[in-house]
Protein backbone atom coordinates (compact mmCIF):
# COMPACT_ATOMS: atom_id res chain seq x y z
CA UNK A 1 0.00 0.00 0.00
CA UNK A 2 1.55 3.58 -0.79
CA UNK A 3 0.56 6.62 1.24
CA UNK A 4 0.37 9.76 -0.42
CA UNK A 5 -0.81 13.47 1.56
CA UNK A 6 -4.50 13.06 1.21
CA UNK A 7 -4.31 10.04 -0.94
CA UNK A 8 -4.28 6.12 -0.17
CA UNK A 9 -3.93 3.33 -2.64
CA UNK A 10 -3.25 -0.09 -2.80
CA UNK A 11 0.33 -1.04 -4.38
CA UNK A 12 -0.14 -3.66 -7.18
CA UNK A 13 3.34 -5.77 -7.42
CA UNK A 14 1.94 -7.58 -10.80
CA UNK A 15 1.49 -4.54 -12.64
CA UNK A 16 5.12 -3.12 -11.87
CA UNK A 17 6.27 -7.00 -12.89
CA UNK A 18 4.55 -6.18 -16.05
CA UNK A 19 6.10 -2.61 -16.80
CA UNK A 20 8.96 -4.59 -16.18
CA UNK A 21 8.54 -7.12 -18.67
CA UNK A 22 7.51 -4.08 -21.48
CA UNK A 23 10.33 -2.39 -20.48
CA UNK A 24 12.72 -5.16 -21.32
CA UNK A 25 10.88 -5.91 -24.42
CA UNK A 26 11.35 -2.55 -25.65
CA UNK A 27 15.26 -2.35 -24.83
CA UNK A 28 15.18 -5.53 -26.73
CA UNK A 29 13.65 -4.54 -29.69
CA UNK A 30 15.90 -1.60 -29.87
CA UNK A 31 19.20 -4.05 -29.40
CA UNK A 32 17.92 -6.22 -32.37
CA UNK A 33 17.49 -3.59 -34.79
CA UNK A 34 21.50 -3.42 -34.83
CA UNK A 35 22.10 -7.09 -34.01
CA UNK A 36 20.39 -9.24 -36.18
CA UNK A 37 19.45 -12.91 -34.74
CA UNK A 38 20.60 -12.88 -31.39
CA UNK A 39 18.11 -12.91 -29.25
CA UNK A 40 19.05 -14.88 -26.89
CA UNK A 41 22.53 -13.38 -26.44
CA UNK A 42 19.95 -9.89 -25.70
CA UNK A 43 18.37 -11.52 -23.14
CA UNK A 44 20.85 -12.42 -21.05
CA UNK A 45 22.39 -8.94 -21.40
CA UNK A 46 19.10 -7.74 -19.96
CA UNK A 47 18.65 -10.01 -16.92
CA UNK A 48 21.90 -9.01 -16.05
CA UNK A 49 21.36 -5.46 -16.52
CA UNK A 50 17.98 -5.94 -14.08
CA UNK A 51 20.08 -7.85 -12.08
CA UNK A 52 22.22 -5.27 -11.34
CA UNK A 53 25.26 -6.96 -12.62
CA UNK A 54 28.39 -6.93 -15.09
CA UNK A 55 28.60 -8.55 -18.87
CA UNK A 56 31.39 -10.64 -20.66
CA UNK A 57 31.32 -10.70 -24.04
CA UNK A 58 33.63 -13.30 -25.35
CA UNK A 59 34.26 -14.39 -29.28
CA UNK A 60 36.71 -13.56 -32.04
CA UNK A 61 36.56 -10.51 -33.94
CA UNK A 62 33.79 -8.58 -36.07
CA UNK A 63 31.07 -11.03 -34.26
CA UNK A 64 29.49 -7.68 -32.99
CA UNK A 65 30.10 -7.56 -29.48
CA UNK A 66 30.97 -3.83 -28.99
CA UNK A 67 27.84 -3.22 -31.25
CA UNK A 68 25.99 -5.13 -28.91
CA UNK A 69 27.25 -3.23 -25.95
CA UNK A 70 26.66 0.13 -27.74
CA UNK A 71 22.98 -0.79 -28.78
CA UNK A 72 22.19 -1.43 -25.26
CA UNK A 73 23.95 1.34 -23.73
CA UNK A 74 22.22 3.82 -26.29
CA UNK A 75 19.11 1.99 -25.59
CA UNK A 76 18.84 3.58 -22.24
CA UNK A 77 18.67 7.28 -21.41
CA UNK A 78 21.91 7.05 -19.40
CA UNK A 79 25.04 8.45 -19.02
CA UNK A 80 27.81 6.29 -21.61
CA UNK A 81 31.78 5.73 -21.54
CA UNK A 82 33.53 4.06 -23.25
CA UNK A 83 36.83 2.57 -22.67
CA UNK A 84 39.51 0.84 -25.02
CA UNK A 85 41.26 -0.87 -23.31
CA UNK A 86 45.34 -1.77 -24.60
CA UNK A 87 48.62 -2.68 -23.21
CA UNK A 88 49.81 0.92 -22.14
CA UNK A 89 46.49 2.16 -20.42
CA UNK A 90 47.13 2.99 -17.00
CA UNK A 91 44.55 2.76 -13.67
CA UNK A 92 44.35 6.19 -13.47
CA UNK A 93 42.80 6.03 -17.14
CA UNK A 94 39.98 3.97 -15.93
CA UNK A 95 39.62 5.95 -12.49
CA UNK A 96 40.78 9.64 -12.83
CA UNK A 97 43.29 11.29 -11.47
CA UNK A 98 44.31 14.16 -9.07
CA UNK A 99 45.46 17.08 -10.71
CA UNK A 100 46.53 20.22 -8.97
CA UNK A 101 44.82 23.19 -9.35
CA UNK A 102 47.05 26.49 -9.58
CA UNK A 103 44.58 28.94 -8.77
CA UNK A 104 43.24 26.93 -5.88
CA UNK A 105 46.62 25.50 -4.92
CA UNK A 106 45.09 22.13 -4.13
CA UNK A 107 44.41 19.21 -5.63
CA UNK A 108 41.25 18.25 -7.63
CA UNK A 109 39.89 15.14 -8.62
CA UNK A 110 38.86 15.21 -12.68
CA UNK A 111 36.86 11.58 -12.90
CA UNK A 112 37.66 8.99 -15.02
CA UNK A 113 35.42 6.89 -17.72
CA UNK A 114 34.04 4.60 -15.06
CA UNK A 115 32.22 7.38 -13.95
CA UNK A 116 28.93 6.45 -15.64
CA UNK A 117 26.07 4.45 -16.08
CA UNK A 118 27.13 2.08 -18.47
CA UNK A 119 30.62 1.12 -19.26
CA UNK A 120 31.95 -0.30 -22.04
CA UNK A 121 35.45 -1.32 -21.87
CA UNK A 122 36.35 -2.63 -25.35
CA UNK A 123 39.26 -6.05 -25.80
CA UNK A 124 39.30 -5.63 -21.54
CA UNK A 125 42.15 -8.55 -22.20
CA UNK A 126 44.73 -6.69 -24.13
CA UNK A 127 45.38 -4.48 -21.19
CA UNK A 128 48.19 -5.45 -18.16
CA UNK A 129 46.63 -7.07 -15.56
CA UNK A 130 47.20 -3.46 -13.25
CA UNK A 131 44.49 -1.60 -15.25
CA UNK A 132 42.29 -4.15 -15.36
CA UNK A 133 42.71 -4.36 -11.21
CA UNK A 134 41.32 -0.83 -11.83
CA UNK A 135 37.93 -2.22 -12.13
CA UNK A 136 37.34 -4.59 -9.23
CA UNK A 137 36.99 -1.95 -6.90
CA UNK A 138 33.73 -0.11 -8.81
CA UNK A 139 32.23 -3.77 -10.20
CA UNK A 140 32.15 -5.13 -6.57
CA UNK A 141 31.81 -2.00 -4.46
CA UNK A 142 30.29 0.26 -6.84
CA UNK A 143 32.62 2.76 -5.55
CA UNK A 144 36.18 4.34 -6.54
CA UNK A 145 39.05 5.08 -4.05
CA UNK A 146 41.39 7.24 -5.66
CA UNK A 147 44.22 8.77 -3.35
CA UNK A 148 42.12 7.78 -0.20
CA UNK A 149 39.07 9.46 -0.77
CA UNK A 150 36.30 7.40 -2.13
CA UNK A 151 33.64 8.69 -4.93
CA UNK A 152 30.32 6.43 -5.20
CA UNK A 153 29.20 5.79 -8.52
CA UNK A 154 25.72 6.32 -9.51
CA UNK A 155 23.27 3.74 -10.16
CA UNK A 156 22.30 1.75 -12.14
CA UNK A 157 25.77 0.66 -12.92
CA UNK A 158 27.03 -1.98 -15.27
CA UNK A 159 30.41 -2.64 -16.85
CA UNK A 160 29.68 -4.67 -20.36
CA UNK A 161 33.49 -6.05 -21.18
CA UNK A 162 34.42 -7.51 -24.60
CA UNK A 163 37.03 -9.67 -24.77
CA UNK A 164 39.10 -11.75 -28.37
CA UNK A 165 39.92 -15.47 -27.54
CA UNK A 166 42.91 -15.80 -25.11
CA UNK A 167 44.28 -17.75 -28.57
CA UNK A 168 44.57 -14.61 -30.29
CA UNK A 169 47.88 -12.57 -30.42
CA UNK A 170 47.99 -9.99 -27.86
CA UNK A 171 45.54 -11.12 -25.29
CA UNK A 172 45.99 -12.93 -22.00
CA UNK A 173 43.29 -14.64 -19.68
CA UNK A 174 41.31 -12.16 -17.17
CA UNK A 175 42.74 -13.17 -13.55
CA UNK A 176 40.68 -15.40 -11.48
CA UNK A 177 39.31 -12.37 -9.00
CA UNK A 178 38.15 -10.58 -12.12
CA UNK A 179 36.28 -13.27 -14.08
CA UNK A 180 34.25 -13.46 -11.00
CA UNK A 181 33.39 -10.23 -10.59
CA UNK A 182 31.65 -10.80 -14.01
CA UNK A 183 27.96 -11.80 -13.19
CA UNK A 184 27.59 -14.05 -16.68
CA UNK A 185 29.63 -14.55 -19.74
CA UNK A 186 27.97 -15.16 -23.24
CA UNK A 187 29.57 -15.74 -26.64
CA UNK A 188 27.85 -14.39 -29.84
CA UNK A 189 28.89 -16.86 -32.28
CA UNK A 190 28.48 -16.48 -36.22
CA UNK A 191 25.23 -15.38 -37.53
CA UNK A 192 23.00 -17.23 -39.52
CA UNK A 193 23.32 -17.06 -43.33
CA UNK A 194 20.12 -15.69 -43.18
CA UNK A 195 20.75 -13.02 -40.47
CA UNK A 196 23.73 -12.37 -42.03
CA UNK A 197 22.07 -11.25 -45.22
CA UNK A 198 19.74 -9.55 -43.53
CA UNK A 199 23.06 -7.64 -42.05
CA UNK A 200 24.04 -6.91 -45.61
CA UNK A 201 21.07 -5.50 -46.17
CA UNK A 202 19.83 -3.47 -43.57
CA UNK A 203 23.63 -2.04 -42.10
CA UNK A 204 25.48 -2.52 -45.51
CA UNK A 205 25.30 1.39 -46.14
CA UNK A 206 24.98 3.35 -43.09
CA UNK A 207 25.90 2.55 -39.50
CA UNK A 208 23.53 0.99 -37.47
CA UNK A 209 23.64 2.72 -34.06
CA UNK A 210 22.64 5.96 -35.55
CA UNK A 211 19.02 4.80 -35.29
CA UNK A 212 18.85 3.34 -31.83
CA UNK A 213 17.37 5.68 -29.07
CA UNK A 214 16.29 5.78 -25.80
CA UNK A 215 13.34 3.82 -25.04
CA UNK A 216 13.93 4.16 -21.10
CA UNK A 217 16.47 6.51 -18.58
CA UNK A 218 18.49 5.39 -16.10
CA UNK A 219 16.20 5.95 -13.15
CA UNK A 220 13.76 3.73 -14.59
CA UNK A 221 16.42 0.76 -14.93
CA UNK A 222 17.44 1.49 -11.23
CA UNK A 223 13.75 1.33 -9.72
CA UNK A 224 13.03 -1.79 -11.84
CA UNK A 225 15.90 -2.71 -10.81
CA UNK A 226 15.28 -2.73 -7.12
CA UNK A 227 11.93 -4.49 -8.00
CA UNK A 228 13.71 -7.45 -8.89
CA UNK A 229 15.47 -7.95 -5.69
CA UNK A 230 12.06 -8.09 -3.93
CA UNK A 231 11.16 -11.17 -6.66
CA UNK A 232 10.19 -14.41 -4.25
CA UNK A 233 12.53 -17.27 -4.37
CA UNK A 234 11.33 -20.59 -2.35
CA UNK A 235 13.79 -22.25 0.18
CA UNK A 236 14.03 -25.56 -2.20
CA UNK A 237 15.10 -22.95 -4.96
CA UNK A 238 18.04 -21.41 -2.26
CA UNK A 239 18.84 -24.88 -1.54
CA UNK A 240 19.05 -26.09 -5.48
CA UNK A 241 21.61 -23.45 -6.31
CA UNK A 242 23.86 -24.36 -3.10
CA UNK A 243 23.52 -27.50 -4.45
CA UNK A 244 24.88 -26.59 -8.02
CA UNK A 245 27.21 -24.42 -6.90
CA UNK A 246 28.66 -26.38 -4.51
CA UNK A 247 29.12 -29.00 -6.60
CA UNK A 248 31.18 -27.50 -9.32
CA UNK A 249 33.90 -27.64 -6.04
CA UNK A 250 33.58 -31.41 -5.99
CA UNK A 251 33.70 -32.03 -9.50
CA UNK A 252 37.18 -33.92 -11.03
CA UNK A 253 38.10 -32.29 -13.98
CA UNK A 254 37.33 -28.33 -12.12
CA UNK A 255 40.78 -27.32 -9.84
CA UNK A 256 38.72 -24.05 -8.70
CA UNK A 257 34.96 -24.14 -8.24
CA UNK A 258 32.23 -20.97 -8.18
CA UNK A 259 32.49 -19.19 -5.62
CA UNK A 260 29.49 -17.92 -3.06
CA UNK A 261 29.78 -14.57 -5.04
CA UNK A 262 28.46 -16.85 -8.06
CA UNK A 263 25.60 -18.39 -5.77
CA UNK A 264 24.93 -14.72 -5.13
CA UNK A 265 24.89 -13.62 -8.78
CA UNK A 266 22.76 -17.17 -9.79
CA UNK A 267 19.81 -15.87 -7.58
CA UNK A 268 19.77 -12.50 -8.73
CA UNK A 269 19.76 -13.26 -12.56
CA UNK A 270 17.35 -15.84 -11.89
CA UNK A 271 15.27 -13.51 -10.51
CA UNK A 272 15.53 -10.94 -13.11
CA UNK A 273 14.97 -13.81 -15.63
CA UNK A 274 11.24 -14.65 -13.45
CA UNK A 275 10.38 -11.00 -13.81
CA UNK A 276 11.08 -10.33 -17.38
CA UNK A 277 9.07 -13.43 -17.88
CA UNK A 278 5.91 -11.74 -15.79
CA UNK A 279 6.68 -13.51 -12.39
CA UNK A 280 7.08 -12.65 -8.77
CA UNK A 281 8.44 -16.18 -8.18
CA UNK A 282 11.61 -18.22 -9.52
CA UNK A 283 11.17 -21.39 -10.96
CA UNK A 284 14.25 -24.01 -11.16
CA UNK A 285 14.26 -23.47 -14.83
CA UNK A 286 15.35 -19.87 -14.03
CA UNK A 287 18.14 -21.45 -12.27
CA UNK A 288 18.97 -23.48 -15.16
CA UNK A 289 18.56 -21.09 -18.33
CA UNK A 290 21.09 -18.79 -16.64
CA UNK A 291 23.40 -21.69 -14.75
CA UNK A 292 26.31 -21.73 -17.70
CA UNK A 293 26.74 -18.20 -18.46
CA UNK A 294 26.71 -17.65 -14.86
CA UNK A 295 29.17 -20.46 -13.75
CA UNK A 296 31.09 -21.74 -16.93
CA UNK A 297 33.57 -18.22 -16.74
CA UNK A 298 34.15 -18.89 -13.46
CA UNK A 299 35.92 -22.27 -13.21
CA UNK A 300 39.24 -23.14 -13.48
CA UNK A 301 39.72 -26.75 -15.09
CA UNK A 302 42.65 -29.04 -14.53
CA UNK A 303 45.16 -28.94 -17.00
CA UNK A 304 45.36 -32.36 -18.58
CA UNK A 305 41.34 -31.74 -19.44
CA UNK A 306 42.48 -28.76 -21.82
CA UNK A 307 44.78 -30.48 -23.70
CA UNK A 308 41.96 -32.61 -25.74
CA UNK A 309 41.96 -29.61 -28.11
CA UNK A 310 38.22 -28.70 -27.07
CA UNK A 311 38.14 -25.31 -26.35
CA UNK A 312 37.94 -24.26 -22.55
CA UNK A 313 34.61 -22.18 -22.69
CA UNK A 314 32.94 -25.30 -23.84
CA UNK A 315 34.48 -28.13 -21.38
CA UNK A 316 33.12 -25.53 -19.09
CA UNK A 317 29.87 -25.16 -20.46
CA UNK A 318 29.50 -28.70 -20.85
CA UNK A 319 29.88 -29.53 -16.82
CA UNK A 320 27.43 -27.34 -16.24
CA UNK A 321 24.94 -28.79 -18.06
CA UNK A 322 26.09 -31.87 -17.01
CA UNK A 323 25.51 -31.37 -13.19
CA UNK A 324 22.09 -29.61 -13.99
CA UNK A 325 21.38 -32.86 -15.25
CA UNK A 326 22.36 -35.06 -12.67
CA UNK A 327 21.47 -32.30 -9.60
CA UNK A 328 17.74 -33.46 -7.75
CA UNK A 329 15.16 -30.45 -7.91
CA UNK A 330 13.10 -30.60 -4.85
CA UNK A 331 9.70 -31.39 -5.28
CA UNK A 332 8.48 -28.18 -3.71
CA UNK A 333 10.40 -26.13 -5.56
CA UNK A 334 8.21 -24.67 -8.02
CA UNK A 335 5.80 -22.82 -5.38
CA UNK A 336 2.88 -20.72 -6.41
CA UNK A 337 2.62 -16.83 -6.35
CA UNK A 338 2.84 -15.96 -2.57
CA UNK A 339 -0.56 -14.31 -1.62
CA UNK A 340 -1.08 -10.74 -1.93
CA UNK A 341 -2.06 -9.11 0.79
CA UNK A 342 -4.85 -6.57 1.18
Amino acid sequence: MVTEPGVLRWHDPAADIDHLSEVADRVRRSAETVIDGKSDVIRTALVVLFAEGHLLIEDVPGVGKTMLAKALARSIDARVRRIQFTPDLLPSDVTGVSVYNQGTRDFEFRPGPVFANIVVGDEINRAEPKAQSALLECMEEHQVTVDGVTYRLEPPFMVIATQNPIEMDGTRALPEAQRDRFTARVSMGYPSPAAELAMLDNHGQNDPLTGVTPVTSAAEVAKLAGLVRSVHVSDEVRQYIVDLVGATRRHPEITLGASPRAALHLIRTARAHAAIDRRGYVLPDDVQALASAVLAHRLLLHPEITLSGEPTNDIAARIVTDLIARIPVARQAQPRPPRRGR
